[in-house]
C-alpha cells in the first residue's frame, strides 16, 4: 500500500495535550454557560487576536515565538466596486422593522461591532464565522443574545449567546450579496427585550462560490450488508434516529465547520478568504430547522455513500482495527475504502481526487473495549489522495446551524456502554464532537499535504475546536476543568505552515486567481562559494528548515507571495549563513536538512543541505571548468543501484552532439547521447523498448540541450528533452507515474551532464551545470 510523505506524517493514535485552566462552570438548558467570575479581556487582548498588530513581512524566517504575530484581520480582496469600511451600526427606530437602515438614526453604543471582517468584504464559503463584541468588554461586560438574520428572510434568523459582550456567530450565505442585520438584546439594558431591539448593525458580505477548483469529496461508506446506523446512545436514537439520513446531515455540518474555520484562520494568517470547495447537489435543506419542516430545497455539500465489497463483519474485523496493537494489518481499512472509492469515482488518467471517507460501520465493541471498523489514516493511490475516519463520534455532531453552539456545550456524559470514549478524551458529548469533528479535519489537512506540526489541528489542539464556535466553555473531563470565557487567542489554529500549503494547493484556487502555472517544480542547485540557487518557474514560497532530530518543522523562511508580502521571486541565491542564522545557538552547527516548496505547490527535499553545496558536489569538467552536480530526483535505493554519470563531449567543444536516443518502457531505463563522429555515451541501460526513442537536434541552428522534464517517485518514470529553439521532445517512459520537475539551469549556467543511479532501471536522475 503507498502511503505519501514523510513518516512523520503519518496520523498517529495520540499526540501530546495541553492541560486548560481550571474556572467553575455548569451548562444551562439554553445552552449558555454560567461561570465563575473571571478577568475581563483589555482591548489589547482583542487586538493580539485581531488588532491593528502588523504581520511579520513574507521575506523574514518565522518560529513558533512569533507565529502569533500573524493572527491579525486579514482585509477582504481589494475589488473596484466593493471598498471595505467598518460595519454600519444603527439604532433603529420601532417601526424600521427589518428594512434598509436610516442613516440619520443616532448609532447605538450597543450595537454589535464586527471585528473578524469587514463591510463589503468577498468570501468564498456557504458558512462565514463572525466574530465581534458588543460596546467595551472592559468596562462593560454584558451578557445576552445576538439574533443573526438576513434581510431578503432567505435563511431564519439564528440567536447566539453573548458573554461578557463577546459573541461569535455563524452565517449561511449564498452565491451574490448577503445583506446582513444583528440585534443585540439583554435583559440589563432599556428596552433590551422587546420584540423589536433597538441595539442593531448591518453587514453584507459578498459570496462567490470558487468553482474553479478541484473539489473535496465527502464519502460515507457502508459495508455491503450494513443497515445503514452508527453508533448512538437509546436517548439520541429516539431523538434524532441514527440512520445514514441522520448522518449526512452531521456530516454535512461537520465540514461546513472545516470550511468556515479554515477560511477564517486563512484570513487570520493574512492569505486571503481562501478554503476548499465541496461537491454539492440541490436537495432538500438540512442546514436550519425551518428548511426541514417547510421542504426548502438548496444546494448543499454532497454526501457520496458508496457501499463496499466487503460486509460489515469484514470491515469490524479487530485485524485491520487501527487501534488494536495486535492487529495484523492496521492499515488494512484504507485499502478497502481507497478501493472502493475508486470503483466509484472511476478517475480519468492524470484526474487527481481530493476524498475524505466517513466509516459508517465503525463500532465500539465494549467487551473488548476496541473500536472496530475504523481508522484514522490518509494515503494515495495513484491519483487518489484521500483519508478515513470512523462515525464513532457522530451521535455528537450538530445537524443543522441551530445545534452548533448546544452541540459543543452538552455536558452529557459519554456512555460506554454504547459510544466509544475515544482514547479517554470524549467523556462528555462536546469533547466527543470535537474528537470526532477535529480529527477528520486533520486527516484532511494530511489529504492536502500537511505534515504534523508543533502546534495547531496538525498537532492535536482540535480538542480544543469547540472554542472557534463558543464563547464559553464547559467543564472538561479531559482536563479537568471548569471552562469560562474563550476568545479567539484561545482557539485551535491551523499552523501558518498550513496555511502556507492551502494558499499553493489547488484545492484553494479562487476565481480571481491567475492561471495556475503549469509548472509546480521547485529545483536546487549548488554554485560557486558553497552556495544554491533556488529556481521555481511558479515562484518560491517557503522553505522549511530541519536539523538533526527534528521531527517537526519549527524555523522556516517565507517569500513573497506577489500581493501584501512582497514580489515573487523565482530564483533566490541561499546561503548556509543565512539559514543558519535562523536557528537557535544550540542548533547552529547541526546537519541542514530543507524542505523547499514552490506557489504552484511544488516541493524538494534536500536530505544534506552542506554536503550539496561541499566539494563532493563539485566536479573538473574537460574544458578546466568547475561543474556542479544538482540535487537528484528518486530515491537510489533499489536493489543493486550503482552511481552513473556523464559528463558530455560536447562540453570541451570537439564534438557536436546531434541525436539523444531515450531507452525507457513503464520506467527510464538509459539515455544514449550521440555525437556527430558516430561516438556515443550513455547513461544508465539500454532495456525496455528496444531500439529506444531518437530525438534528433538541429545542429545547423545552433540548437543544444537546454533542460529536461522528468517524473519521479520512489525511481525516475520518465524524461522529455527541451532544447534551447524552445523545442520540447515526446515524453519517453511513464507520463502518469511520480510528479513532474523541470530541470533547467539557473540564468547564467548550462547544461555539461547528467548524473544519478540506476539499478534494473534509473532510480536517481540529476543533471551536471556549469558557466
Amino acid at each position: 500500500m503507498e502511503i505519501s510523505g514523510r513518516r512523520r506524517e503519518r496520523s498517529k493514535a495520540s499526540f501530546r495535550t495541553e492541560e486548560s485552566v481550571d474556572a467553575n462552570q455548569n451548562v444551562l438548558s439554553n445552552g449558555q454557560h454560567s461561570h465563575s467570575s473571571s478577568a475581563t479581556p483589555s482591548s489589547s487582548t482583542l487586538n493580539l487576536a485581531y488588532g491593528s498588530t502588523t504581520p511579520p513581512a513574507l521575506s523574514t524566517s518565522n518560529s513558533a515565538t512569533n507565529l502569533q504575530s500573524v493572527n491579525g484581520a486579514a482585509a477582504p480582496p481589494p475589488r473596484p466596486y466593493a471598498s471595505p469600511s467598518v460595519t454600519s451600526r444603527q439604532s433603529v427606530s420601532g417601526m424600521s422593522g427589518l428594512g434598509s437602515p436610516n442613516s440619520t438614526l443616532p448609532t447605538s453604543q450597543y450595537a454589535p461591532r464586527i471585528l473578524s471582517i469587514s463591510d463589503n468584504s468577498w468570501v468564498y464559503q456557504k458558512v462565514l464565522l463572525i466574530y465581534g463584541i458588543i460596546s467595551d468588554p472592559a468596562t462593560q461586560p454584558l451578557e445576552g443574545n445576538l439574533t443573526v438574520s438576513r434581510l431578503d428572510d432567505g435563511f431564519p434568523p439564528t440567536l447566539w449567546p453573548v458573554s461578557e459582550s463577546h459573541f461569535k456567530a455563524l452565517v449561511y450565505l449564498t452565491p451574490g450579496p448577503n445583506r446582513l442585520r444583528f440585534d443585540f438584546t439583554s435583559p440589563k439594558l432599556a428596552n433590551g427585550n422587546t420584540s423589536n431591539p433597538i441595539h442593531s448593525s448591518y453587514l453584507t458580505v459578498h459570496m462567490v462560490p470558487p468553482l474553479n477548483a478541484p473539489p473535496l469529496q465527502l464519502v460515507i461508506l457502508l459495508g455491503k450488508d450494513s443497515p445503514g446506523t452508527f453508533d448512538a446512545v437509546p436517548a439520541r436514537i429516539e431523538r434524532e434516529g441514527n440512520g445514514f439520513e441522520t448522518a449526512i446531515r452531521k456530516f454535512r455540518m461537520a465540514a461546513y465547520l472545516w470550511q468556515a474555520f479554515t477560511a477564517e484562520q486563512m484570513a487570520r494568517n493574512r492569505l486571503g478568504r481562501r478554503v476548499f470547495r465541496m461537491d454539492e447537489e440541490w436537495v432538500t435543506g438540512t442546514s436550519n430547522y425551518r428548511d426541514r419542516e417547510l421542504g426548502t430545497m438548496r444546494s448543499e455539500a454532497k454526501i457520496h455513500v458508496i457501499r463496499s465489497s466487503k460486509t460489515v463483519a469484514e470491515l469490524r474485523d479487530p485485524n485491520i482495527a487501527q487501534q488494536n496493537p495486535n492487529a495484523k494489518d492496521r492499515d488494512g481499512l484504507l485499502g478497502i475504502a481507497a478501493e472502493a472509492v475508486r470503483d466509484y469515482l472511476k478517475p480519468l488518467p492524470g484526474q487527481k481526487h481530493y476524498v475524505t471517507v466517513m466509516l459508517m460501520d465503525a463500532h465500539w465493541d465494549s467487551g473488548a473495549n476496541l473500536i472496530t471498523g475504523h481508522a484514522a489514516l490518509q494515503g494515495n493511490r495513484g491519483e487518489l489522495h484521500i483519508s478515513i475516519f470512523g462515525s464513532q463520534a457522530l451521535q455528537s455532531y450538530p445537524t443543522s446551524i441551530e445545534e452548533v453552539v448546544p452541540a459543543f456545550s452538552d455536558c452529557t456524559p459519554t456512555d460506554t456502554n454504547y459510544v466509544a470514549n475515544d482514547l479517554n478524551e470524549s467523556g462528555s458529548s462536546w469533547e466527543a464532537a470535537n474528537i470526532g469533528i477535529g480529527a477528520q479535519m486533520h486527516e484532511v489537512g494530511h489529504v492536502f499535504g500537511c505534515p504534523h506540526q508543533e502546534n495547531g489541528v496538525m498537532l492535536r489542539d482540535y480538542v480544543t475546536l469547540n472554542r472557534t464556535f463558543t464563547t464559553r466553555e464547559p467543564y472538561s473531563t479531559r482536563t479537568k476543568s471548569k471552562g469560562g470565557l474563550v476568545l479567539p487567542k484561545d482557539e485551535c489554529t491551523w499552523h501558518r505552515l498550513d496555511c502556507l500549503r492551502f494558499r499553493a494547493h489547488p484545492c484553494f484556487a479562487l476565481p480571481a486567481d491567475p492561471p495556475r502555472h503549469n509548472d509546480d517544480s521547485i529545483q536546487v542547485w549548488p554554485v560557486e562559494n558553497g552556495n544554491a540557487m533556488v529556481t521555481a518557474a511558479s515562484g518560491i514560497a517557503f522553505i522549511e528548515i530541519f536539523v538533526t532530530g527534528d521531527d517537526l518543522c519549527h524555523h522556516w523562511q517565507e517569500f513573497g507571495d506577489g500581493n501584501g508580502g512582497g514580489p515573487i521571486q523565482k530564483q533566490f541565491l541561499l546561503t548556509e549563513q543565512d539559514l543558519r542564522s535562523r536557528l537557535p545557538d544550540d542548533k547552529k552547527k547541526s546537519k541542514l536538512m530543507l524542505s523547499f516548496h514552490s506557489w504552484g505547490g511544488g516541493s524538494h527535499d534536500v536530505s544534506d543541505f552542506g554536503i550539496l553545496t561541499s566539494k563532493v558536489s563539485r566536479v573538473k569538467l574537460p574544458n578546466g571548468q568547475m561543474g556542479f552536480r544538482s540535487s537528484k530526483l528518486g530515491f537510489s535505493q533499489m536493489e543493486d543501484s550503482q552511481p552513473e554519470e556523464v559528463i558530455l563531449t560536447s562540453v570541451a567543444r570537439t564534438k557536436l552532439l546531434t541525436q539523444v536516443r531515450v531507452y525507457h518502457g513503464f520506467a527510464l531505463d538509459g539515455i544514449e547521447f550521440i555525437y556527430d563522429d558516430g561516438s556515443t555515451q550513455i547513461f544508465g541501460k539500454k532495456g525496455g523498448q528496444p531500439g529506444g526513442s531518437e530525438f534528433n537536434l538541429d545542429t545547423r541552428r545552433g540548437e543544444y540541450i537546454s533542460g529536461f522534464y522528468v517524473r519521479s517517485g520512489v525511481w525516475v518514470d520518465g524524461i522529455a528533452i527541451m532544447t534551447s529553439l524552445g523545442r520540447k521532445s515526446a515524453f519517453f517512459g511513464n507520463a502518469t507515474g511520480g510528479s513532474g520537475h523541470t530541470l533547467i539551469p539557473p540564468r547564467g549556467y548550462s547544461i555539461a551532464g547528467v548524473t544519478g543511479s540506476c539499478g534494473r532501471w534509473v532510480d536517481g536522475f540529476g543533471i551536471i551545470l556549469a558557466h
